[in-house]
């Protein structure tokens, strides 16, 4: 079932909570620092199908984590550093494969609801993928865009942890790319599985981060 499990209210607790459950290697953080001007936003299928409260794929949480991610998508536009946007959706004469099969549904590209939501800070000229998998590497050209920027850091926002997110984290990081996902920047249906996805992740794959961290580091070099 869908949760309201964060709010206005409850994002910074949380998401303070959560941060102090890691036990993160003090090694890591020696061996990997960000450096905000090889870097790009990833910002992973805030679309209408997920936000808008009409659509029965609707994530309660998902509302909330907009500001922190148009916060991002602000501090990444003032330095003239790349964003990439990407949104979940199938050409009409597509075969979703085992998407169509596991999910019973998929949404198609002439769906009001596979746009881009509207409060979110993006724009025609941004660099947007259409993707039909969990990953944005699979069947997309994000490697090779992000080879031609030189770029060798992401950080991960969007929806949904577990599945979009995470799949994008993970295939980053097999591709060598330094991957921080923003805690309070990504959402899930549920409390319980937004926290199980990140406390794989940060065992192997990536380092956790708030908004306010990113901002923070980002500010230290203006």
């Amino acid at each position: 079932m869908n949760e309201y499990y964060l709010s206005r209210d409850k994002i910074i607790t949380k998401t303070d909570e959560w941060m102090k459950s890691y036990n993160i290697p003090k090694y890591r953080s020696k061996n990997i620092t960000f450096n905000h001007n090889n870097s790009a936003l990833i910002v992973i299928d805030m679309q209408e199908y997920f936000i808008n409260e009409n659509s029965h794929a609707f994530i309660p949480s998902a509302q909330f984590i907009i500001p922190n991610i148009n916060t991002l998508i602000k501090r990444y536009r003032k330095l003239g550093l790349p964003i990439i946007f990407t949104f979940h959706a199938y050409q009409n004469d597509e075969d979703p494969g085992i998407m169509g099969r596991w999910w019973k549904d998929v949404l198609r590209v002439n769906n009001p609801m596979s746009k881009i939501h509207s409060k979110i800070n993006w724009n025609k000229e941004d660099i947007t993928l259409r993707k039909n998998r969990y990953s944005a590497f699979i069947g997309t050209k994000l490697d090779e865009i992000l080879t031609c920027m030189n770029i060798n850091t992401l950080i991960v926002s969007g929806i949904m942890t577990h599945l979009c997110c995470e799949s994008t984290a993970r295939d980053a990081f097999m591709r060598d790319y330094e991957t921080y996902f923003v805690i309070d920047a990504t959402a899930a249906n549920s409390e319980l599985i937004h926290v199980s996805s990140l406390r794989t992740l940060v065992d192997g794959f990536v380092i956790p981060v708030k908004t306010s961290d990113i901002v923070k580091e980002m500010d230290n070099y203006e």
